[in-house]
């Protein structure tokens, strides 16, 4: 006789409970993801494209670039990209919940998240409203970006992002991004 795997299921208020230990909590249809800190090599990668960003977007006062970033929908899906750009509709001190527009999501892959964030989370965000995902890939030092869940295109060189609503345009040299990268 078979017996049922009973998997607890959380909401994000649940979040609030867990221990701060340096682990990333994330909820996807209230399945608790729990991934180790990031290294220092993803978060070089993240920190130079999250500049990027914030030159082009940000300083313009066009769009918010932070991360990580929430991506909520309750009760029980709240995800944390490395990246998140959203629009300066919101204020600064907006709650994440409250954010429903969300431009650019960006995962940085790394050994303990790559299945997670390329199998499920890339659809949850497409899901939950999100105008495009880019998985940034350091082993082949590339970015797969995804303007829907069918749409891939992957980038080896150069970069190019145009802010929505017509936005300026980001251009990434992929080779500065993945800089004493190994």
């Amino acid at each position: 006789m078979a017996m049922a795997i009973m998997v607890p299921h959380y909401t994000v208020d649940d979040l609030a409970t867990l221990p701060n230990d340096g682990n990333r909590y994330e909820l996807l249809d209230g399945v608790l993801l729990v991934t180790p800190g990031p290294s220092v090599g993803h978060q070089v990668i993240a920190s130079r494209i999250q500049t990027r960003l914030s030159n082009a977007v940000q300083l313009t006062g066009i769009a918010y670039v932070v991360g990580p970033g929430v991506v909520v929908r309750l009760p029980n899906t709240q995800l944390q990209p490395d990246i998140l750009v959203f629009p300066t509709s919101y204020k600064a001190d907006t709650d994440w919940r409250k954010i429903k527009e969300h431009w650019l999501a960006v995962e940085v892959l790394s050994r303990s998240s790559k299945i997670y964030d390329r199998e499920f989370k890339k659809d949850a965000y497409f899901a939950l409203g999100v105008g495009q995902v880019w998985l940034v890939d350091r082993w082949t030092k590339s970015v797969e970006v995804w303007r829907s869940p069918a749409s891939r295109r992957i980038a080896r060189d150069t970069l190019r992002w145009q802010a929505p609503k017509g936005g300026p345009t980001v251009t990434l040299d992929l080779a500065e991004v993945f800089t004493g990268i190994e």
